[in-house]
């Protein structure tokens, strides 16, 4: 069976695979967030930090509980990361520097996971389980819980309640992610992955040569970085190593749990709703557009165009013999199109136009998938606006599942997506005016630039992937870059959270004969178009200076 056989083989089992579980997740998603029954362990966590879980909450104290709860969580782990050295399972390490802590913790609670640093040599076992794992699962729980936040704000009428951050936080964390990553490590160990507290262990090489290899709960860590779309790795090489992914069953696996809740969200969103047909559109959405940067990024590696490849026949370069040019192309597109960042191949040694497909993936904002619960919001924020366009295309109030969407409404969308272009080209900009910070590329010219624009295009998405021949471990990135992944996260989330408290208190508008049906193939057409044209307007002129100047030469 030649490659390209088998990645179509191993693209279409993961298809299959997300079709099959797409309906059972997202219904039970709808069940653990719309239940009114707290269990028994849920009501210990509410009664220690002091929450009532029966009363609601308005759009503006449930952002000031999400901005305190990761306030709170940076400086946590902030200290955390300075102490290291007095705490044990240290492993020797020494504390970690002040601005790299910065950055991680910032990193780390933005669910964006950016890392300066590597992971067996900086961060000792304690550090990765009770910091960095923890800082996984509730990441993550928070892209959820405002994403469910901002469907109530659909769902409901002629209120200013969207729920309790603190209830919808716990249950995404004690009901969805705990349970998943228990049963998926036990999975990743039976496929081989390490799960101990071992320290470093004295190997000789085949070469001869004595090599420092560390053990550690690598599985466990595992499973929830794919699972909540973190991404941040316990080794340097990330999922290219063989103790965070082993083989190529395990690729196939992590690929399938990093993108398995996200695609399963719209379910969730029809049920909650009332209108299953919407949760298929925007799902439609989501898969025209991960389908298409999955293929067109794995043609372009296995075309494997450029100087180099040509000669040699292939597109090599970065990728692990283990999984090929296939299925590190496949991988590429699904951490990008999420949130999640991992990698199991160099994104720097791609080709030119390949490694132009993972930046503008995370370009588009995300959102197909995107990341857990920041997917689904980004996805409704540009079919907010997708119906507002349409409402002047035909000269009529635009309406989106029975509320209108006014002057507030367009505003708070259009501050929303504006937001991570503004970091992204000003971070950009200000680190290739300094000639200091230019010194930080490995390359020059047209891929020097990708570089670096690759770097603030992760951390303003909070994906946490990087064009890896850059040096970023310097006081300026480390600060840079942590304030891109701050407001790169909190600005958006607390423009979704007006947006949602301004539809929450709209009284339904009924359908009538002009009113744009949004379950149709056509509503689904639109907003793939205006997603990729709202894209290619703002990103084009840096995307034409870098990956395309040099994909072109």
């Amino acid at each position: 069976m030649s490659s390209t056989t088998a990645g179509i083989l191993f693209i279409g089992a993961l298809l299959v695979a997300l079709v099959l579980t797409h309906r059972p997740v997202g219904d039970y998603m709808y069940r653990v967030y719309t239940s009114k029954r707290h269990f028994a362990s849920e009501r210990v966590i509410y009664r220690l930090i002091g929450v009532q879980p029966d009363a609601e909450q308005r759009w503006s104290v449930y952002a000031r509980a999400v901005l305190a709860f990761s306030a709170i969580s940076i400086l946590f782990l902030y200290g955390f990361q300075r102490l290291q050295d007095k705490l044990f399972l240290s492993l020797g390490f020494p504390a970690v520097t002040d601005h790299i802590a910065w950055n991680t913790a910032v990193s780390f609670v933005t669910n964006t996971n950016w890392q300066a640093y590597s992971g067996e040599s900086t961060m000792g076992h304690l550090v990765q389980m009770a910091g960095l794992a923890v800082q996984n699962f509730v990441s993550a729980a928070v892209g959820m819980a405002v994403a469910i936040a901002l469907v109530r704000g659909f769902a409901r009428s002629r209120t200013d309640e969207l729920g309790n951050f603190w209830v919808d936080l716990v249950r995404g964390t004690v009901r969805i992610l705990l349970p998943v990553a228990f049963v998926g490590a036990i999975v990743l160990m039976a496929g081989g992955l390490i799960q101990n507290l071992s320290e470093a262990h004295t190997v000789t090489t085949l070469a001869g040569g004595h090599q420092a290899i560390t053990g550690g709960p690598v599985a466990s860590q595992e499973i929830i970085k794919e699972l909540g779309n973190n991404g941040g790795g316990f080794y340097n090489t990330n999922s290219a190593h063989p103790f965070e992914n082993a083989n190529s069953w395990t690729n196939w696996f992590e690929i399938f749990v990093l993108l398995v809740l996200p695609f399963a969200l719209p379910r969730t969103f029809g049920r909650i709703v009332g209108d299953r047909r919407q949760g298929y559109a925007i799902a439609a959405v989501m898969g025209i557009l991960a389908f298409a940067s999955i293929a067109v990024l794995t043609g372009l590696e296995i075309a494997h165009g450029g100087t180099v490849p040509q000669a040699v026949g292939a597109a090599m370069e970065g990728k692990d013999v283990r999984f090929g040019v296939p299925n590190s192309g496949t991988f590429a597109a699904a951490t990008t199109l999420t949130s999640t960042g991992a990698v199991n191949s160099f994104h720097d040694s791609f080709t030119a136009l390949g490694g132009m497909i993972t930046m503008f993936n995370m370009m588009l904002g995300e959102v197909a998938p995107g990341g857990v619960g920041s997917g689904l919001y980004g996805m409704l924020v540009l079919a907010v606006i997708t119906v507002f366009v349409a409402g002047l295309m035909v000269g009529r109030t635009p309406e989106y599942l029975g509320k209108k969407i006014g002057a507030r409404e367009i505003k708070l969308a259009s501050m929303y997506f504006l937001i991570t272009p503004t970091l992204v080209l000003l971070g950009t900009a200000l680190a290739m005016g300094s000639a200091e910070q230019r010194a930080s590329m490995l390359n020059g010219g047209a891929h020097g630039l990708s570089e670096v624009l690759y770097a603030f295009t992760s951390a303003s998405n909070n994906n946490g992937s990087a064009f890896a021949g850059i040096t970023v471990n310097t006081p300026w990135y480390d600060t840079a870059l942590g304030l891109c992944m701050a407001f790169g996260r909190f600005l958006p989330i607390i423009f979704v959270l007006g947006l949602a408290g301004s539809l929450a208190r709209q009284s339904p508008v009924p359908a009538s004969a002009g009113t744009l049906p949004t379950h149709r193939p056509q509503f689904v057409g639109m907003v793939v178009g205006v997603t990729i044209i709202l894209v290619a307007l703002t990103f084009l002129p840096a995307l034409a200076l870098g990956p395309l100047a040099e994909g072109i030469h």
